[in-house]
């Protein structure tokens, strides 16, 4: 499944928005992995590079961290945004 983007606007920001909104509407929670960056490559049919900024961008935003071997994974909620009750 590819997702579509404006390709007249940075792809790796349009990847990046998309997984913050995951991430704010729950769809992937605190802790939970986040796609890897063949994954992202794969659903919104681009280049693994741009797949890695992306993810370097929810990185320095601190939306993601990343573990040596694991993954990544979800840090926390974007700003505003509060967990969903249990």
């Amino acid at each position: 499944m590819t997702t579509a983007l404006d390709r007249t606007r940075p792809i790796w920001r349009q990847v990046a928005a998309a997984m913050t909104s995951r991430i704010a509407g729950g769809e992937y929670p605190v802790a939970a992995r986040v796609p890897s960056v063949v994954e992202l490559s794969t659903e919104f049919g681009i280049a693994t590079s741009t797949a890695q900024k992306a993810l370097a961008h929810l990185k320095s935003e601190g939306l993601i961290r990343a573990e040596v071997g694991l993954g990544s994974f979800v840090a926390k909620r974007p700003a505003g945004e509060s967990e969903p009750p249990a």
